[in-house]
């Protein structure tokens, strides 16, 4: 077939969907709705991988965290025994940061939430459901998080349970509309703190603040708090290359203090950055899954739909076809202008469906906290699936009115 037939295959099929708008675009919408569908959903879930794994690897890539469970713990799954697991305490930073030359800062981290959440006051103004978590002066090291007014609190404050407090940005922000925080004093929960610091400003995931937080050093906390010995510890390995050495030497020590046997499995959890990735890409997967079933399903419906369309548009259009091959068009000829007429409709449903999904993911990140991503690949692969699905659906109905009897199809009505 030569380029002056190509060109009017394609033109004899444009016209025959400009003559038939509505069927064409009841046509159009089932492939539309398919794609609009996965585009929404892929711009989505981007835009939260994305988040997420910009937010890990602010943690550092040397960075161990050392729980008493692992991040991804099914709960229902453990056994008696590791229900009475030991938890992670300050005996246990303690071990760590005398035993593992390739760590060079610990943070222990215990937090306290009371009922209805905390509150912290200065003068008038209150914030309420603020974070507040007592930790070592390895803080600011450790998390890649350092004071931007002020100073962090001294050790000698931690041996000495000074009633000293660092607090966030966001809560800086809340409490203190006119003066500077550092030197005063403020009620949290009605203990009253002296702010010494402020923490610099961390950018926000999914529109959520981080920085609604005070933090105490550890002995303060302790003594406030004395019944919360459960913690969490963050652990700075001296270098990303030294990060499995310092695994092995944190696993070792810890095995050692909580009398752990030879043939037994650690009794607490290590995850890196990567490990948190990992956690994290296992459940985005099951998302992936759905998404695509459901992109599978939208797109066989919108499939159907144009085979089924085709398939009357062949039927109507007999007595025309006969014509055709009466003054010359070859089979060929006749096939190739059915099945440009189904891609071009399916075609067209992809397109309009990738402009709508980007604009719903974009009104949901706009009204949500869920951020969005364009997704060029996704894109491509939309609209190739939907090109192909109309090449897929158009066979049959071209095939078929490319084998018309033209002596039978002139004598049809």
């Amino acid at each position: 077939m030569n380029i002056f037939e190509t060109k009017e295959g394609i033109i004899l099929a444009l016209d025959s969907i400009r003559s038939n708008k509505f069927r064409a675009f009841m046509t159009i919408l089932g492939v539309m709705i398919g794609v609009s569908s996965v585009i929404a959903m892929v711009a989505l879930i981007q835009g939260l991988n994305s988040t997420v794994a910009n937010d890990i690897q602010a943690m550092g890539s040397n960075v161990i965290y050392i729980t008493e469970f692992p991040f991804n713990t099914n709960w229902d799954e453990l056994t008696e025994k590791e229900r009475k697991r030991e938890p992670i305490t300050l005996v246990e930073a303690n071990t760590i940061s005398e035993l593992c030359p390739s760590v060079d800062g610990v943070a222990p981290q215990n937090h306290y939430f009371r009922p209805g959440g905390n509150v912290a006051k200065y003068k008038e103004n209150t914030s309420r459901s603020t974070d507040l978590f007592g930790t070592s002066v390895d803080y600011e090291l450790v998390n890649n998080h350092y004071i931007e007014k002020g100073r962090f609190f001294l050790e000698s404050e931690d041996r000495h349970r000074a009633m000293v407090c660092v607090i966030g940005h966001d809560l800086a922000a809340t409490l203190f509309t006119r003066n500077d925080p550092v030197g005063e004093q403020i009620l949290f929960n009605n203990v009253r703190l002296r702010v010494v610091g402020v923490m610099e400003k961390r950018k926000t995931s999914f529109g959520e603040g981080q920085d609604n937080m005070v933090i105490l050093p550890y002995g303060t906390f302790h003594k406030l708090f004395p019944w919360e010995k459960e913690l969490f510890l963050s652990v700075r390995a001296s270098s990303a290359e030294l990060l499995d050495q310092a695994q092995d030497e944190i696993r070792q020590a810890l095995r050692r203090l909580r009398g752990v046997k030879y043939s037994d499995p650690d009794d607490f959890a290590m995850a890196t950055q990567a490990s948190i990735l990992g956690y994290y890409n296992k459940i985005t997967g099951g998302i992936w899954v759905a998404m695509i079933a459901i992109s599978a399903v939208g797109l066989m419906v919108g499939g159907i739909g144009v085979l089924n369309i085709m398939l009357v548009s062949v039927t109507e259009r007999t007595r025309e076809i006969g014509v055709r091959k009466a003054i010359g068009a070859r089979r060929a000829n006749v096939f190739f202008q059915f099945l440009v007429e189904a891609m071009t409709l399916s075609g067209t449903g992809g397109v309009i469906g990738i402009v709508f999904g980007l604009l719903a993911a974009f009104i949901i990140s706009a009204v949500s906290p869920l951020p969005m991503v364009v997704p060029i690949l996704g894109i491509i692969v939309a609209f190739s699936l939907s090109v192909g699905i109309g090449l897929v659906a158009g066979v049959i109905p071209a095939y078929r009115a490319a084998s018309v009897d033209p002596i039978i199809s002139l004598h049809y009505e």
